[in-house]
């Protein structure tokens, strides 16, 4: 049978996920992962993930490996040891394989949440977005155009002048989707204000992310829905100065008794300084090759 889908080498880019025909045992090993209490085993994570981007046959590999307080991985010397690991296999397999090791004791970007975090990804790639996001972008952009030989291009430009936009487009197009449907909105939202006068040093990256959780982005159980519109924005990161009763955050809903358990999860998220005071930030810790 034919299709007249565009082709992957037609877009320059593809969005997929595991399913029967890449790596299907990868599902039953993890799922005896679970019932063995194995899950954070470095070697079975490693394999896992590396199976996968192995199957699919890639020449070369960048990995992001999150660490800190809203990573898998809280320690930095295990996150580096699972870098380590996945580029020792991707390298045994042949493939050019490379890791970024990442601070996520702060979360990334300015939102915590399903649709909130495509529309910024989406700001981004028109050219805007949060600093840290283009940063860690343009620095994974780099280091995939190197492993693949590409020496004269320049993805920071890409993402200023429009070009990262058009192949999104394009790529959405080419699997069935419309680039300019509309993202579910959040019925309700509760605004969490500044405490007092300072500077902002910490964000915690876990209490955001459980109270996201909490508002309905993610599940407690397999069953449960998830809210594609709740979740978290923030409106200030560590490092920014900020005023009593100024938003902090605005949490996001369908179910307004959510709102109370949400604000628990945050209730020492935030430490704020004196003014005068700087963070101790660095969002990209080392680089693994």
């Amino acid at each position: 049978m034919t299709t007249s889908w565009p082709r992957l080498q037609d877009v320059g880019a593809v969005i997929c996920a595991a399913g029967a025909g890449l790596a299907p045992a990868d599902k039953k090993l993890y799922a005896l992962r679970d019932v063995t209490g194995t899950v954070e085993a470095i070697p079975l994570i490693a394999s896992s993930i590396m199976s996968k981007k192995i199957a699919e046959g890639t020449g070369s590999l960048v990995l992001d490996v999150k660490v800190g307080s809203g990573a898998f991985m809280k320690d930095e010397s295990r996150a580096r040891e699972l870098a380590e690991t996945m580029v020792a296999l991707g390298k045994d397999a042949g493939v050019n394989t490379v890791a970024l090791l990442t601070n996520m004791n702060t979360p990334l970007g300015l939102t915590a949440g399903n649709a909130i975090e495509v529309e910024e990804s989406v700001e981004v790639l028109a050219g805007g977005g949060p600093e840290d996001v283009v940063e860690l972008t343009v620095r994974l952009a780099e280091e995939m155009l190197a492993c693949a030989g590409v020496h004269d291009a320049d993805p920071a430009a890409a993402l200023k002048d429009g070009r990262a936009m058009d192949v999104w487009n394009r790529m959405i197009a080419a699997q069935g989707g419309d680039p300019r449907a509309a993202l579910p909105v959040a019925r309700e939202s509760d605004v969490v204000y500044a405490p007092a006068d300072g500077v902002l040093v910490e964000l915690d990256a876990l209490a955001v992310g459980v109270a996201a959780w909490r508002l309905g982005a993610g599940r407690a159980r397999k069953e449960d829905a998830v809210q594609a519109g709740a979740g978290v924005r923030m409106h200030a990161k560590p490092g920014a100065t900020v005023r009593a009763g100024e938003p902090l955050m605005t949490l996001l809903t369908d179910t307004p008794e959510r709102f109370g358990r949400a604000r628990e999860a945050l209730e020492h998220a935030v430490v704020i300084a004196p003014e005068g005071s700087r963070p101790a930030q660095q969002l990209i810790i080392d680089r693994i090759a």
